[in-house]
């Protein structure tokens, strides 16, 4: 029996928040529309990333704010968990945020026909075929929108080990965990167990953790890491292997110095990456290559095919919803209209669930001052913050960057309670072009973490040579 072809201006590939943004914008402009999905709606960071991540960093806050309440005269018991009961409570959670994204309404109201027939193959660059079934998909413009998942290494014993997103299928909590991996993930992993009573070590293979944040605010976390008893090992050669022990441990082998080294553990948490989720969709016959597990792009989201378009992880640059919604949309605008929006990555903030928080926006110290000689930088203590004196949580920094007269906002880096809620609101500032003598002039809520910002912005306004004539 021949399949049956439906014919659409755009087909989305995945409905995670890339696909989703980009199927309902694609819709508004006019685009008959269809969303491919052959998984449960949301995508992974809804159902085994940051969602259930951040409800055991809530989990791990809850404990340390226990732990330290007889600070201010309450008496409690010893603070424990009961893990089956935090199991469903991150379900609870997953099952709330699923209902309350509505997806299949979202798209119903936006005209968009959502098809849950298996995940769509090309059969040739316009043409997908379904593999639940065997039906085919014909569109102008195809928007490849699938998302990643953890890396596996090659490894002997990788069998033996967990990626992330596998933690809460455990049946009881380690008590000895070797995280590999200290990006953003791992670091809040780390945070995570160890506040929930486990022996933690953090392995990396650079030379410090969290790479790709200010190295200063990477210096912090460090310490404080090793203040809450994790062993951090950086600049490693690499893990070897990963065996199972009689006992039903793990004996992690790894390299450092050019010496072996063996590390046994309850469980190995691989954490060492998040590769584009591309195999099955038969890119080769689209006329698309895959270099180093992504797919290349241009700034309006083309790929060398110009009519199949990525949003989201598929491109192998920021994995984070954030990004991919930005990147939904420009996809959707480009097949609607052509090559017209770019998306800004330069305010799109990051960051981690950690002890203490972090995050970040725009560019690095490091990378401002090779960039854009004579700029400046504040850097300001969470210990002079009042509302972090008032909660027991000086730890931590923030780093402003600015041009060098002070004419816009460069980047922001803070570590400390409530880092990301600190950077949301410079990110917002710099969308905004907000110079640093407007960011002083805000008057800040006292006493918040965020009037920060504004103890920074005057300390660049004194530190400022005068503009040119």
């Amino acid at each position: 029996m021949t399949a049956l072809t439906f014919d659409y201006d755009v087909a989305v590939v995945g409905a995670g928040p890339a696909g989703v943004v980009a199927a309902v914008r694609a819709a508004e402009l006019g685009q008959r529309t269809v969303v491919l999905q052959d998984g449960p709606l949301g995508g992974t960071c809804v159902h085994t990333g940051c969602v259930p991540t951040r409800v055991l960093a809530k989990t791990a806050r809850l404990l340390r704010d226990v732990r330290r309440s007889g600070e201010y005269g309450i008496h409690t018991g010893p603070a424990t968990v009961d893990w089956d009961r935090l199991k469903a409570k991150v379900q609870q959670v997953i099952d709330q945020i699923v209902a309350a994204k509505a997806i299949p309404e979202r798209l119903d109201r936006a005209g968009v026909d959502l098809v849950t027939e298996g995940r769509g193959r090309f059969v040739d660059p316009h043409t997908l075929e379904l593999s639940g079934t065997g039906r085919r998909v014909t569109a102008e413009t195809v928007i490849i929108a699938v998302g990643g998942h953890s890396r596996r290494l090659p490894l002997p014993g990788i069998e033996h080990t967990l990626v992330p997103e596998h933690l809460l299928d455990l049946a009881q909590l380690p008590r000895s965990v070797a995280v590999v991996g200290s990006g953003n993930t791992g670091a809040q992993l780390v945070t995570v167990l160890r506040a929930l009573g486990a022996e933690v070590t953090l392995l990396e293979v650079r030379q410090r953790i969290l790479s790709t944040a200010d190295a200063d605010v990477a210096a912090v976390l460090h310490r404080s890491f090793t203040d809450q008893g994790v062993h951090v090992a950086t600049g490693i050669g690499g893990v070897r292997a990963v065996e199972p022990l009689p006992d039903g441990r793990h004996r992690l082998r790894y390299d450092r110095d050019g010496t072996d080294h063996t590390l046994d553990v309850d469980q190995v948490v691989m954490s060492v990456g998040w590769p584009a989720a591309l195999d099955g969709l038969g890119l080769e016959t689209a006329g698309l290559t895959i270099e180093r597990d992504r797919i290349s792009v241009d700034r309006y989201r083309r790929t060398s095919v110009p009519h199949i378009l990525v949003a989201g992880d598929a491109d192998g640059e920021a994995a984070l919803v954030q990004a991919a919604e930005a990147d939904g949309a420009v996809a959707a605008t480009t097949a609607a209209l052509g090559p017209r929006t770019m998306a800004r990555y330069d305010v799109l903030p990051t960051g981690g669930f950690t002890n203490p928080d972090y995050g970040q926006v725009g560019l690095t110290e490091h990378q401002a001052r090779v960039e854009v000689p004579g700029c400046l930088v504040a850097t300001v203590a969470y210990a002079a913050n009042e509302r972090a004196i008032i909660d027991s949580r000086t730890t931590g920094l923030l780093k402003l960057i600015s041009g060098p007269h002070l004419e816009t906002v460069l980047g922001a880096h803070a570590v400390g309670e409530d880092a990301l809620e600190v950077i949301q609101a410079i990110a917002t500032a710099m969308a905004a072009g907000i110079d640093i003598a407007t960011l002083s002039r805000v008057p800040f809520a006292y006493p918040t973490y965020t009037s920060i910002i504004a103890t920074a912005a005057a300390q660049l306004l004194g530190d400022s040579p005068p503009a040119p004539p």
